[in-house]
């Protein structure tokens, strides 16, 4: 057999989304560059990602208010700073991707510059999301994809997950980030990287509930990985549901972007009756951690497997041309949504929380970066706004490309990382054990931990937690690491946190509904974890 590949290169970028080829991309000119892809590069968050960027572009908008809507989505718990620097380099941010050949729809119009059509979504006071029809992100980063592919200083990954990073602790060297081992799934070995600064950029956790939005890969890789090599997490308690995905057997929780509620569509109840204005002003507009607890009631109370988002007003011609994708998977699956409501539940989309960072995207750990939805920044508080986290991927992957190359850090990466040991272990004949562990975490994580919670339910799921995280514990110490183990070691790890997360926040706020603490506390805090006192 062939010796395990040992890879250098002066950042290492683990993850390849939006958060992680900017990332790549704003320093690629200077330094070199490794990106881990745990699947291909398109299989992402950001690939599915329908709605698009908010930015002010709109004369008649105002940063001002795009910082007061964020922070009122958050409920008192977002950072004024981080909101604030986010809004502020926005549209630099959005200028960025433009000039990189990202093709933003437009709107007929006189003037020299070009004039870009504006969705408005759920929190916002104004038209500010800039959008490629229904399929922002899906532009974003193919776009990038190429222009990643051709750059000569970036050496792409694919198919490789990360198990852990190296520390100044298993090198008895100062405590910083020195790189990280990897999982090679083509070869089912574990190789090594060593870098001189590290960025995770591996997105967010929802695959730790049973019905997610998001795609297969986003298990929480980077929040466990950071946490086990002792960075903090702040705010892991409030996970957001998206409360409008597509409810068909044939339709693996397909999104119905918010942008749909922005042109009018309605929700209602099985006998065509509206709901929303019952709970909050806004009505469909309202925050989506209202919207998603609004709709669960309805469910709930009536007994119903689904409520319905009704946008029959509008012409068949325009629902083409604005929700191109919508329309057509829809009619494949014999709804005309030009005539018919769409059947929708709630499901896990996007993670509040995430391992501390500054406003250079720095984290606890020296040389260790983290960017995008892995990363607690402060913007997004107890509730993320709509349109906000492609964003603050952008924002805070140029801030942390600034920071790394104003680093004078002379100190060549490590030459070698110590080789992965795998003398004392053996290839595992049961793997079934892991695939029902898997899915029992998913399902009780739903059950109990999901849109409304209480705290016995949270203690039944810290117990069940720490029970298989026994099993898994055992399990990764005697057989051959895979895919499925690692994801499964890092879900419950990340499960973990949020439960503590949870039952640290005595009160009900944004995402965090608790029906023992239904009311605000009168200071709003942050829930902030750090590993050596857990």
């Amino acid at each position: 057999m062939e010796p395990a590949a040992n890879y250098q290169s002066d950042v290492l970028v683990i993850g390849s989304g939006a958060a992680g080829l900017t990332t790549a991309l704003q320093l690629a000119d200077h330094v070199s560059v490794i990106i881990v892809s745990k699947g291909p590069l398109l299989e992402g968050s950001t690939y599915y990602a329908q709605g698009g960027i908010a930015a002010v572009f709109d004369q008649n908008d105002s940063v001002e208010s795009h910082i007061e809507d964020t922070l009122i989505a958050g409920a008192g718990l977002c950072e004024r700073d981080a909101v604030k620097f986010t809004t502020g380099n926005a549209r630099d941010a959005l200028q960025w991707l433009i000039d990189a050949g990202v093709g933003f729809d437009q709107v007929e119009s006189d003037s020299k510059d070009p004039e870009y059509h504006l969705n408005r979504e759920g929190g916002h006071s104004h038209r500010r999301i800039l959008h490629a029809a229904d399929a922002t992100g899906k532009v974003v980063q193919t776009t990038l994809q190429d222009k990643v592919l051709q750059h000569p200083n970036i050496k792409v990954l694919e198919r490789f997950n990360a198990v852990d990073l190296v520390t100044g602790k298993r090198l008895n060297k100062a405590d910083r980030c020195y790189g990280a081992y990897l999982w090679n799934r083509q070869r089912e070995r574990v190789e090594t990287v060593a870098a001189r600064f590290v960025v995770l950029a591996t997105g967010g956790a929802s695959k730790v509930y049973q019905y997610t939005s998001n795609p297969d890969i986003a298990s929480g890789d980077g929040i466990a990985m950071a946490w086990r090599a002792g960075c903090s997490v702040t705010n892991m308690e409030f996970n957001q549901f998206h409360p409008t995905c597509l409810y068909h057997p044939n339709a693996h929780s397909f999104l119905l972007t918010e942008a749909l509620r922005g042109e009018g569509a309605v929700l209602k109840r099985p006998d065509g009756s509206r709901f929303m204005p019952d709970f909050h002003s806004l009505a469909e507009l309202a925050p989506r951690d209202v919207v998603a607890r609004a709709i669960d009631y309805e469910m709930k109370r009536l007994g119903a497997d689904c409520m319905y988002l009704d946008i029959s007003h509008q012409t068949s011609e325009f629902l083409q041309q604005h929700f191109p994708t919508i329309f057509k998977k829809c009619l494949d699956l014999g709804i005309d949504i030009s005539k018919q409501p769409m059947p929708v539940v709630p499901a896990a989309h996007y993670t509040c929380g995430g391992v501390t960072t500054n406003l250079n995207a720095e984290t606890d750990l020296n040389g260790l970066y983290a960017v995008g939805e892995v990363a607690y920044t402060g913007l997004h508080g107890a509730n993320r706004m709509a349109s906000n986290s492609l964003l603050e991927c952008l924002v805070f992957a140029q801030s942390a490309a600034r920071h790394i190359l104003s680093q004078n850090y002379q100190e060549a990466p490590v030459s070698t990382i110590p080789a992965w040991d795998e003398s004392q272990v053996s290839d595992s004949d049961e793997e079934v054990i892991i695939q029902h562990n898997w899915h029992e975490l998913r399902l009780f994580m739903w059950d109990y931990v999901g849109i409304v919670r209480t705290t016995k339910r949270l203690e039944r799921a810290l117990h069940r937690i720490e029970l298989l995280q026994q099993e898994v514990h055992d399990y990764y110490a005697n057989f051959r690491v895979s895919n499925n183990l690692l994801e499964l070691r890092n879900l419950l790890q990340v499960a973990e946190l949020i439960v503590r997360s949870a039952m640290a926040r005595k009160e009900s706020r944004g995402l965090h509904y608790t029906m023992d603490f239904p009311e605000q506390l009168p200071e709003p805090r942050p829930t902030r974890l750090v590993p050596s006192a857990v």
